[in-house]
């Protein structure tokens, strides 16, 4: 291998380790902001170093020293401690390493060489995700088998119940979408849907696929034990479920691997349904073609946008009352200079690159930067969704959670691959 191979397999493995693992406090900030705006309060705004909230991020380091800290208690009832502490990482390792096959953008081509941008460049696919995630419940029913509490037993047979309703659906739902795409390689599923149907719409899964993409989102849902589908640790009937006995880290681990979790779905339900990194009528090539006058916007909308939302952060980042010399007015005003110092270095970066590099393969690189950026926008708004449907709905009873499953999802899966089929053949 040579020594550029080697350092894009290591930039890869880190994207795929390291951007989950940061999302967890970006998830955790957004969980608690978007149910205080939902809830008309203001949310985590107290905790702070010397005065430096983060609009509410430091709350997030003041949680992760806490958990850290507390005592790490295995109550003596327990008696397999091993099964007990595996749970936890089973939980967290599965949902980390699901999101190995993403491509995060499209295959960059250097001196004639492709290299998939992916964690591990596997052809399985979404197979790798469907196996994946199909396993980590076993972590769940480990955790409340383990336990020895009736309250954790009675929450690990509610998430294999719950995932056996779900999966099929999803599996199902997947089906129907593999038809239309006519491969399992999540990269040539994203570069499909770069294509334009009538010659004006993107041919994204939601378009071709709308029944699909709903059914598969649910199932997410459902595959990620979040709200209204949170039966294996309903506070309400079973205190906290499968993580009834856990506590510190152990806990911190479940919480942590629900993000991570819900990042990975997210990701594959904009690969699959929302064109993962494509730019809505910019293919790749199109893109490299015309990487000079995209740079030219770019230095153009970026102090735009910069500008907005300093507007914005000066807004939000106040007292919600009359308050003299309130800290945050300041705290806003660090806060935009810090955004600006990053503008003026990206204009500098981007008019560096005009009237030196551009050309070859610096504009491939761009077009792969510009690529990822847009996947993790897609996906962090797929995220906000998930926090969006958390606190809305309520949670739903058990038999409620599995008439929707086996009375209305698997049904529509089942038309949804006749009708799918029929058209695919007919067209074909």
């Amino acid at each position: 291998m040579s020594q550029l191979d080697i350092l894009l397999l290591v930039l890869r493995v880190a994207f795929g380790a390291f951007v989950p693992l940061c999302f967890i406090a970006v998830l955790v900030w957004m969980e608690r902001r978007g149910a205080a705006f939902f809830q008309d309060r203001s949310g985590p705004n107290r905790a702070n170093i010397c005065g430096f909230r983060a609009g509410g991020l430091v709350q997030n380091l003041a949680d992760a020293v806490k958990l850290i800290t507390k005592e790490d208690i295995i109550p003596d009832h327990i008696k397999h401690k091993f099964y007990f502490v595996l749970a936890p990482v089973i939980v967290f390792c599965i949902a980390l390493v699901s999101f190995a096959a993403v491509p995060f953008a499209d295959a960059l081509i250097i001196n004639g060489k492709e290299y998939l941008m992916q964690a591990i460049p596997t052809d399985l696919g979404i197979l790798w995700f469907l196996a994946l995630a199909g396993f980590a419940v076993y972590g769940i029913i480990l955790a409340g088998w383990s336990s020895h509490n009736k309250y954790g037993v009675l929450g690990g047979l509610r998430a294999a119940a719950q995932v056996i309703s779900y999966e099929i659906p999803m599996g199902l739902a997947i089906i129907s979408a593999l038809v239309v795409y006519g491969t399992v390689n999540l990269t040539e599923i994203a570069q499909y849907q770069g294509q334009l149907l009538f010659g004006f719409i993107p041919m994204w899964g939601v378009v071709l696929q709308p029944l699909g993409a709903i059914i598969f989102i649910v199932a997410a849902f459902a595959e990620a034990n979040r709200t209204p589908f949170d039966l294996a640790e309903g506070e309400s009937e079973l205190v906290a479920g499968f993580h009834v006995e856990y506590s510190s880290m152990k806990f911190g681990m479940f919480f942590m691997g629900e993000y991570v979790a819900m990042f990975t779905s997210s990701a594959i339900i904009v690969t699959l349904y929302f064109g993962g990194y494509q730019i809505p009528w910019f293919s790749t090539e199109t893109l490299v073609n015309n990487a000079r006058a995209i740079t030219v916007l770019l230095m153009l909308l970026t102090p735009a946008f910069a500008w907005v939302f300093a507007l914005w952060m000066a807004k939000n980042n106040k007292s919600h009352y009359d308050r003299p010399n309130d800290p945050r007015v300041w705290e806003a005003q660090i806060y935009t200079k810090i955004l600006w110092g990053v503008v003026a270095a990206l204009e500098i970066v981007l008019f560096i690159y005009l009237i030196t590099v551009s050309g070859g393969v610096a504009d491939r690189i761009l077009v792969t930067l510009l690529q990822i950026v847009t996947f993790l926008v897609k996906t962090t708004l797929m995220c906000f969704v998930y926090v969006w449907v958390r606190w809305t709905l309520p949670r739903f009873r058990y038999d409620q959670l599995q008439k929707l499953g086996w009375q209305t999802l698997l049904p529509l899966s089942l038309l949804n691959i006749f009708v799918t089929s029929a058209i695919v053949v007919a067209l074909s």
